[in-house]
C-alpha cells in the first residue's frame, strides 16, 4: 500500500506540472464547448459541477450555458472519509467559502446528480482519474451507483494524459473525458 500511495503522490506531481502547462484560454473555451455539447446530448436532469481552485480548468462558463436547460449542483465535502454532498446552484447563487479552497453554495438545498462533472489531476486510457488523493469523488460515485446509474465525466486538459495510473480497488472509473481535443468514451 505504501508503495502504491508513492506511485500516486509521484504521478500526482507530474500531473499538477503538466496541467499548469497546458493551461490557456483556447484551449479552456474548445473544451467547455465540448463539455456543453456532450452533455447536451446526455439523459440526467441533475449535472453536478465543481468551483475550480488552483489550476482546475474551468466548467463554470459550461455550467451556466447548461443551467438554463438542467438543474444544477455542486459539490460539498462533508467530512473526511465520506461521499461529498451536492447544493443547488445557478448564476448569482449566493457562494460561501468551502473546504480546500473551492467555493460551495451558502443555502444547503440541494439533491443527488445523474451526471458528475469531475476534476482531475491526471487521467489515462482506461478512463482511471489521479484527485487529489481523498478519495471524495470514489466514494461519491460508488454511492450514487450502487443507487441508480450514474454518468462520471473528466474534465481536463489533454495534456493530463498519462500511460496507465496507478489504481486501487476503489477507484471509480470515469465514463468519458472532455478536453479540448473532444470526447473520448470508456467502456
Amino acid at each position: 500500500m505504501a508503495d502504491l500511495s508513492a506511485a500516486k503522490d509521484a504521478a500526482r506531481k507530474a500531473a499538477f506540472d503538466r496541467r499548469k502547462r497546458a493551461q490557456s484560454a483556447s484551449a479552456s473555451d474548445r473544451a467547455v464547448s465540448h463539455l456543453v455539447e456532450f452533455l447536451q446530448s446526455m439523459p440526467g436532469q441533475v449535472i453536478s459541477g465543481y468551483w475550480p481552485i488552483q489550476t482546475e480548468i474551468d466548467p463554470r462558463p459550461a455550467l451556466q450555458a447548461l443551467s438554463a436547460s438542467r438543474d444544477i449542483v455542486l459539490p460539498v465535502v462533508a467530512g473526511n472519509g465520506l461521499p461529498l454532498e451536492f447544493r443547488s446552484w445557478s448564476p448569482g447563487t449566493r457562494m460561501i467559502p468551502g473546504d480546500f479552497g473551492a467555493a460551495i453554495p451558502a443555502d444547503p438545498t440541494g439533491s443527488d446528480p445523474d451526471i458528475l462533472i469531475v476534476p482531475l489531476a491526471a487521467y489515462d486510457a482506461r478512463g482511471y482519474r489521479l484527485g487529489y488523493g481523498g478519495g471524495f469523488y470514489d466514494r461519491t460515485l460508488e454511492r450514487l451507483r450502487a443507487i441508480r446509474p450514474t454518468l462520471a465525466v473528466g474534465f481536463a486538459y489533454s495534456a493530463q494524459v498519462t500511460p496507465q495510473l496507478p489504481v486501487e480497488l476503489t477507484d471509480q472509473p470515469l465514463d468519458a473525458i472532455v478536453t479540448e481535443n473532444g470526447v473520448l468514451h470508456f467502456a
